[in-house]
């Protein structure tokens, strides 16, 4: 029987409804795989009893897209956190490197941007903040889409970029790096205490694209948590106001998410892995020259073809990631 006033809590309901979707799209992709599976078999048994070996091509391009599919739906398997199902925030902020590191943070705002409309999802830019000269000094997303959260999370960490400068002369190799940070973006009101003396609040001028607002008030919000050194900020929304209240929810799900965190180790793990921006703290490298090679450092995973990488191609990293983390949780329960 349902509960009275169940469809009166948006919240609730709309969590329900989401993860009745989830587990209907689950059902249909191991349906579609069920399928895929019996046409293969079909096309192998054909190919036996005609003795037709043009038939090769076509099963292993079939049997390619079924290895995508199963591996696709382990990869979700993998989707358990409390809030791997929750849309993602996302900011980049460009580091050692100088215009190098602006234009590789552009670089990879686009990657994502790719990556996103690959899998169907919507963005929206919080925050932005233009290179002096080229890129993006810093840029905060949001990434709305199921499960954004889940994949995203991999992306925690210091990206390094490898390449012949085009804003140097000379031609000479450059090491540009750029910090990525991912957070849930939690709907739910969040309880969290926050004291207002630990909080500093500056507003400024919003930039970049936008409406009448732009560069015409001072809307745009950024807080600052004095204890812990986070934080957040948001311009995108017509009013300071509403900008205050986008900025207030990031900071409770951050805190939220630190709050969680038992010690020292898992902290560092949910904050991003907060390092300095520059040697020896990468999570990734992505190398143009003299070799072409993206590097998972923690996985261990590599795709030669970097600009397929550059246009979005994360699932392999993303999937590695996924399966590492996974083990990495078991081996102390194991131990």
């Amino acid at each position: 029987m349902e509960e009275p006033g169940f469809w009166d809590d948006p919240e609730r309901s709309t969590k329900i409804v989401r993860e009745a979707k989830n587990l209907k799209d689950t059902v249909d992709t191991y349906r579609h795989l069920e399928q895929q599976h019996e046409d293969i078999q079909v096309m192998i048994e054909m190919g036996y009893e005609e003795n037709d070996p043009s038939v090769i091509p076509e099963i292993q391009e079939m049997l390619d897209e079924f290895v995508k599919s199963l591996e696709d739906i382990r990869t979700r398997t993998l989707l358990s956190g409390e809030y791997d199902g929750c849309n993602a925030i996302l900011k980049l902020n460009a580091g050692a490197g100088g215009t190098e590191a602006m234009d590789w943070c552009g670089m990879l705002y686009r990657m994502y941007q790719r990556w996103a409309d690959k899998k169907g999802y919507t963005t929206e830019v919080l925050d932005f903040l233009d290179g002096d000269e080229a890129g993006i000094k810093s840029i905060t997303v949001q990434i709305n889409g199921d499960n954004a959260y889940g994949y995203l999370k991999s992306e925690k960490g210091v990206h390094r970029l490898v390449r012949i400068s085009p804003f140097n002369a000379a031609g000479k190799r450059q090491t540009s790096f750029v910090s990525c940070d991912v957070m849930p973006d939690i709907e739910e009101d969040l309880d969290v205490e926050i004291n207002p003396d630990d909080l500093r609040i500056d507003t400024y001028r919003s930039s970049g694209a936008g409406g009448q607002h732009i560069n015409k008030t001072s809307s745009a919000i950024r807080i600052t948590h004095i204890p812990t050194g986070i934080v957040v900020q948001c311009q995108n929304e017509r009013s300071q106001f509403q900008n205050k209240d986008k900025a207030m929810q990031m900071l409770k799900a951050k805190l939220y998410m630190l709050k969680q965190q038992e010690n020292a180790e898992k902290l560092s793990d949910i904050r991003g892995d907060v390092k300095d921006i520059n040697f020896g703290n990468q999570i990734r490298s992505y190398v143009l020259q003299p070799y072409t090679l993206v590097k998972d450092h923690r996985t261990g995973a590599e795709n030669g073809n970097v600009n397929a990488v550059l246009d979005g191609d994360l699932d392999l990293f993303i999937s590695a990631y996924l399966k590492w983390s996974s083990l990495k949780e078991q081996a102390p329960q194991e131990a």
